[in-house]
């Protein structure tokens, strides 16, 4: 870029007067007067327009200072790359400007690691404006650090332009993104009481090493070493060491330039217990003794700061429960250095009882203003509560339309008696058509497809149509479902589907063997109230024919289903059969997130009826329930219970394909119903003894399933940090538990090898042998299985993943277990 000029060109020697002779010290010129402003040089500015930049008119006086002056102005409109002015000694000033470039675009070079929107996002200059030195000089400034803010603090940006005709420039910003800046090492002075390891675990930067592929937490940002002060000091006043203080942080580049060595000097103090807890209230109807049993600090308890905003927060919560939106909860600390004791007075000051004077909703496009606002557990007039405000941020997000950290805002009314309440929400996209391949270990190849909208017409009513095909089945379902019926607070659905089924069990050599087919079509009508807050009901009917056949050229023997072949149950399964039922579910449910739980409850009561018409007679019951506790720093613990019971009426035994059947995904360490009930047939290896193979590869294993059935988790979730979570990784550990059993013994045959003597055509013999088989029956029996293990989810760009890694540590003769399970899809 040419260097900025600047002149003003004094008039020639003896214009106007004769030539002054030399003289010791130059005499300031005398003010003349303006006769007239000449411009020359402009291409789109119009003469006028240069002149109005100027303080000097014709008919005034003038002098050099004036004219600098004049020069500054012009200059300072950042309209001129050039600008001089002439003057002709009788009073003609002539303005010679060299008007500043259009830009034509802008262009960006280099940039790999940002992506160009990002930038252009920084960048002020535009097209079609005037180009000026200080202005790209100003964007080079918002790159540079837009690059310091990702750590790359060797970033170099270079402007240049590129002239055009007509007075035009492209700008060209050619950066040098230059090595990322990690934090190589952080070092801390002056500590004694805990170590350098202990502390920086405390912090949220972490030293570049190697294993840390997934995480962005090593490079260097002055805004997070800023943060990791307060974690510092968070973390000794959460231990007792009320007057820690971090003395000094100094963050210098290493000789190679590439990297950054964190210092902090570090001043601990001593350590202090809680002395004296007070509480006093300015509240007329509360005294400070009520206020008291809230609190759980005890006098002799090392000092926590953590537990000191804890209780504020409660004394908070509670005062907003009685209607003071604005609770003033204040600490009051008398520090006794001698004993090391900090007294602590809690002072709960009066402030008035407030009521909502409005519910602003904003942000929302698509869902209409009614949707979220009958989620809100206020409306305008209520009393304040905040307890009522939480459960209406709850009940928000648990709508799964909006951001993941969505909060309800409390701003002061036209009175002080008076709060408005405000969500600003941002909507997520509701509707989806997926197209997806994939393989599990469990079904082999899946194709799927579905389409769903859970925010139809912005009603939040659910629209969606389904159709899956794998190994082992196929299924059509349509469905629809109305939250608010007639905006009343009554949810209405109805599903219709089409469901094959082709069961299997693990024959020879652990190959899958189909052995019966199931056609399932039907509908269900759905109906669904509110008790209480808390308490749901809903009720159901559904009607379904069932066709469940086998192969008859495996399983058939003189056209007649065989026994020995498919077992008893099997062929009491086979036939065509109509299911009446009606239903209902108690549903008691306090979750905070029901798409992402961290904290809360969920207990689930169904109930299922089947014999109202129809030909198939049984009464299943279900329980569920769910409890979530978040741990603080991500962690979040599960725990979880299933128990089921079904049992048939009117002469009506279980049929297996309505029995209760366990093992892979729900129970992991197991297979596929890998335990419960089941006839498996040992082949005889025939010889003297005709003993049975104990290879379970040679064995047939037939899963009948059973009438009662419980299944448990306890399930902790891992935060790894930012890294993995922005990758969408969700590690766990978890325990399982679970049994199915009670079932009508089946009757087991025991069949020897024989031996048959036949006569050939041509006269010979020769002996034909039928190999022998013996079933036994195993699994029976409510004993607990157990089995832990490690897994994570992942939305990977391909679909979701899931992992899972467990063992079965308590098990019975007769189940089945699998160490690895997975599931993963391809999204296209």
């Amino acid at each position: 870029m040419a260097p900025l000029q600047a002149q003003v060109v004094a008039p020639p020697a003896g214009a106007g007067s004769a030539a002054a002779p030399a003289a010791p010290a130059a005499a300031p010129a005398p003010p003349r007067i303006v006769r007239s402003i000449t411009v020359t040089g402009n291409e789109r500015l119009e003469p006028d327009t240069v002149r109005s930049y100027i303080d000097v008119k014709p008919g005034e006086r003038y002098d050099r200072e004036r004219l600098d002056r004049a020069l500054k102005d012009l200059f300072a409109s950042e309209l001129f790359a050039d600008v001089q002015i002439r003057d002709d000694g009788e009073g003609g000033l002539t303005i010679q400007v060299k008007e500043n470039p259009v830009i034509n675009r802008i262009i960006i070079e280099g940039a790999k690691r940002i992506k160009d929107e990002k930038i252009r996002e920084e960048i002020k200059i535009a097209p079609r404006q005037i180009f000026t030195r200080s202005k790209a000089r100003t964007d080079v400034g918002r790159i540079l650090e837009l690059y310091r803010r990702s750590g790359r603090f060797a970033a170099s940006v270079e402007p240049k332009i590129v002239q055009l005709d007509q007075n035009r420039v492209d700008v060209v910003f050619e950066i040098f993104e230059g090595a990322k800046s990690n934090v190589r090492q952080i070092n801390i002075l002056g500590n004694t009481k805990f170590s350098d390891g202990d502390l920086r675990a405390a912090m949220a930067t972490r030293q570049a090493r190697w294993y840390r592929l997934f995480s962005s937490n090593d490079t260097y940002d002055p805004d997070r070493l800023a943060f990791d002060q307060q974690k510092m000091r968070q973390f000794y006043l959460t231990n007792g060491y009320a007057d820690f203080r971090v003395v000094s942080a100094v963050a210098e580049l290493t000789p190679d330039r590439r990297d950054f060595i964190v210092t902090y000097v570090v001043e601990e103090g001593e350590r202090y217990k809680f002395g004296d807890i007070e509480v006093t209230s300015q509240i007329r109807d509360m005294k400070g003794e009520e206020f008291r049993k809230l609190i759980r600090i005890n006098k002799g308890d090392w000092y926590d700061a953590k537990k000191v905003e804890d209780t504020i927060d409660g004394l908070t919560e509670t005062v907003g429960l009685l209607g003071y939106a604005f609770g003033d909860v204040r600490p009051n600390f008398s520090r006794d250095k001698d004993k090391r004791e900090m007294n602590l007075t809690f002072v709960v000051n009066e402030v008035p009882r407030t009521y909502v004077e409005a519910v602003n909703i904003n942000g929302n496009t698509v869902t209409r203003d009614k949707v979220i606002r009958r989620e809100f557990r206020l409306a305008e007039g209520d009393a304040f509560n905040s307890f009522k405000v939480k459960r209406s941020r709850d009940r928000i997000q648990s709508l799964g339309f909006f951001q993941e950290k969505l909060e309800v805002k409390q701003n002061p009314g036209s009175g002080p008696d008076k709060v408005t309440l405000g969500v600003d929400v941002e909507e997520k996209p509701t509707g989806s058509l997926q197209i997806s391949a994939g393989f599990s270990s469990l079904e082999r190849f899946i194709l799927s497809f579905s389409i769903e909208q859970r925010n139809f017409r912005g009603m939040a009513q659910q629209l969606r149509l389904s159709a899956n095909v794998s190994s082992y089945s196929k299924s059509v379902e349509v469905g629809f479902t109305d939250p608010y019926l007639f905006d009343r607070n009554v949810a209405l659905g109805f599903d219709v589907f089409r469901r094959d089924f082709n069961s299997f069990r693990f024959g020879l050599n652990n190959d899958r063997q189909t052995t019966y087919k199931q056609i399932t079509t039907g509908f269900q009508v759905r109906a669904g109230f509110p008790i209480t807050e808390y308490w749901s009901m809903s009720t159901r009917y559904g009607l379904s024919l069932d066709d469940v056949t086998l192969d008859r050229n495996l399983f058939f023997t003189n056209g007649v289903c065989d026994p020995l072949k498919a077992g008893r149950y099997l062929c009491e399964a086979l036939g065509k059969r109509t299911t009446s039922s009606v239903g209902y579910s108690v549903i008691y449910d306090n979750l905070d997130n029901r798409v992402r739980p961290s904290r809360g409850q969920r207990f689930i009561f169904n109930q299922d009826i089947a014999g109202l018409g129809g030909s198939v007679k049984y009464v299943r019951s279900r329980v569920n329930f769910d409890q979530y506790w978040n741990l603080g720093s991500g962690f979040i613990l599960n725990a979880g219970i299933e128990a089921g019971n079904i049992f048939g009426f009117g002469g009506e035994d279980i049929r297996l394909t309505d029995r209760f059947f366990l093992g892979e995904p729900r129970m992991r360490g197991f297979g596929i119903r890998g335990l419960g009930p089941r006839v498996i047939r040992k082949p005889r290896l025939g010889g003297a003894q005709d003993l049975v193979s104990e290879d379970r590869n040679s064995w047939v294993d037939d899963a009948l399933g059973g009438k009662n059935m419980y299944n448990g988790r306890l399930e902790m979730f891992i935060p790894l940090g930012s890294g993995t979570a922005e990758l969408g990784l969700r590690p766990s550990v978890f325990v399982d538990v679970g049994s199915v059993w009670s079932i009508r013994r089946p009757v087991l045959i025991d069949q020897p090898t024989t031996s048959t003597v036949i006569t050939n055509p041509d006269g010979t013999t020769s002996t034909v042998t039928t190999p022998g088989f013996k079933e036994f029956f195993f699994g029976d029996t409510p004993t607990p299985r157990i089995s832990i293990g490690a897994g994570v989810s992942w939305n990977s760009p391909f679909g979701p993943f899931r992992f899972d890694l467990s063992k079965a540590i308590k098990k019975v003769e007769g189940d089945t277990t699998q160490i690895f399970q997975f599931n993963v899809g391809t999204q296209f």
